[in-house]
């Protein structure tokens, strides 16, 4: 059910606009993984407490989107949306002008604040617009941000590094926030009828979001796809360095090929999930992700195509079931009070997230020589959170009255 119909082309302008400060958020936070090796040559960090780096950003995320749950179906969702991404934007220029390890954490930790709460947001605006039968095309859209930060943002963050070093990216993208943020306060439109007269004044929705059996299932899930992913990919970059061979100047490559083949499969994943049922499609790309999550964890010293292939087919699989998975979280809540339950949603998504890297940071050590070990170990702790994400898609209902008969068709009893 969708809350705001629009019109087909106000329904593009405002995809597109979700998709830029998709695309601005999901940058800021993919831009720390292949810095890695620039953060610990200048701060001098070990693999663990660059581990810590990336996770206290993804914790920030969960404790705000906590937080949000509380007050975020109160208030026009442009609103939000705006005001979280204009602080969003001054804590990620923070960042570039950090001067020590210390204070670049305390300003990781202040974007992914405001960076929990634009997750959600995004989510929740695609979940109230869009209805259910078109939502996997608009998730797939959306989505596709990620592959536009891979083709184009990482590579260009990772070549302004080697001129400006690591606190050039973090301008890059607090200018791009700038201008994306005019085009949002352009384009966005009001989103405020789910208020109704004394919503305002009425208690806190959480706990009627909490007592339903059918969110947890669909929290559950989304934890399990955030371990299954984020074990395995803060790492890539510097496994990829030490152990396989692969130069650093080659890594911008990775992320090029990766992304732009998945430009294209996100938005054809979101196609077939709302042509075949976003269960069914989930659990096909689900088992093909099994492959490249032990290939790059257990991947020897080899050429660099073999490398590309592989990360090709990581990125590809494994951010690629992310897209009917998401489009079945957001469609397990109840319409009125999807701000709150995608609150929720994005705090367990970046806890999860957080957990995933820190279990990592301490299961993956590094030998004498400055190769990664154990990170072997890390790829079978994907693959089985992988399985259980798995059974459990079938536990997690569509809640909207418009649900198309392949969903139904799909659902396990």
């Amino acid at each position: 059910m969708s809350l705001y119909p629009l019109p087909p082309h106000r329904e593009r302008w405002l995809l597109w606009t979700l998709a830029g400060i998709q695309f601005t958020h999901i940058l800021d936070f993919m831009i720390m993984m292949p810095l890695g090796p620039a953060f610990v040559r200048a701060f001098g960090i070990s693999t663990q407490q660059f581990g810590f780096l990336v996770s206290a950003y993804t914790f920030s995320a969960g404790l705000s989107g906590l937080l949000a749950a509380s007050f975020v179906d109160r208030f026009d969702r442009r609103r939000v949306v705006l005001g979280a991404y204009a602080v969003f934007a001054l804590a990620t220029l923070a960042c570039a002008f950090a001067p020590g390890y210390a204070s670049l954490l305390a300003a990781r930790c202040l974007a992914g604040m405001f960076g929990g709460i634009l997750g959600a947001m995004v989510f929740t605006v695609i979940g109230d617009a869009i209805p259910f039968e078109r939502r996997g095309r608009a998730t797939g859209i959306v989505m596709a941000s990620f592959s536009i930060s891979t083709i184009a943002g990482v590579p260009l963050g990772l070549w302004i590094s080697q001129i400006a070093g690591w606190h050039g990216p973090f301008v890059f993208i607090a200018v791009l926030c700038a201008g994306f943020w005019w085009i949002g306060w352009r384009a966005l439109p009001s989103l405020a009828s789910h208020v109704a007269g004394d919503d305002r004044r009425a208690p806190s929705p959480m706990r009627t979001v909490l007592r339903d059996a059918n969110h947890w299932r669909a929290w559950c899930f989304v934890a399990l796809m955030m371990l299954s992913g984020f074990t395995v990919i803060p790492f890539i970059t510097l496994y990829y360095t030490a152990n396989v061979g692969i130069a650093e100047s080659a890594i911008p490559l990775v992320y090029l090929f990766g992304g732009a083949c998945t430009f294209f499969t996100s938005r054809w994943f979101g196609r077939l999930a709302d042509r075949h049922g976003k269960q069914r499609v989930y659990r096909w790309i689900a088992i093909g992700s099994l492959v490249p999550l032990f290939s790059t964890t257990h991947l020897p010293a080899a050429p660099l195509w073999i490398a590309l292939v592989n990360s090709t087919l990581f990125f590809v699989l494994v951010s690629g079931r992310m897209v009917p998975g998401m489009a079945m979280v957001t469609s397990a809540a109840n319409p009125r009070l999807r701000g709150t339950f995608m609150s929720i949603n994005s705090a367990i998504q970046s806890a999860s997230s957080g957990i995933a890297s820190l279990i990592a940071g301490i299961i993956i050590t590094t030998n004498p020589t400055g190769q990664l070990e154990r990170y072997g170990w890390v790829g079978f702790i994907a693959m089985s959170a992988t399985v259980c994400a798995m059974w459990l898609a079938g536990r997690v209902n569509p809640t909207d009255a418009q649900a198309t008969s392949a969903e139904v068709a799909t659902r396990t009893p």
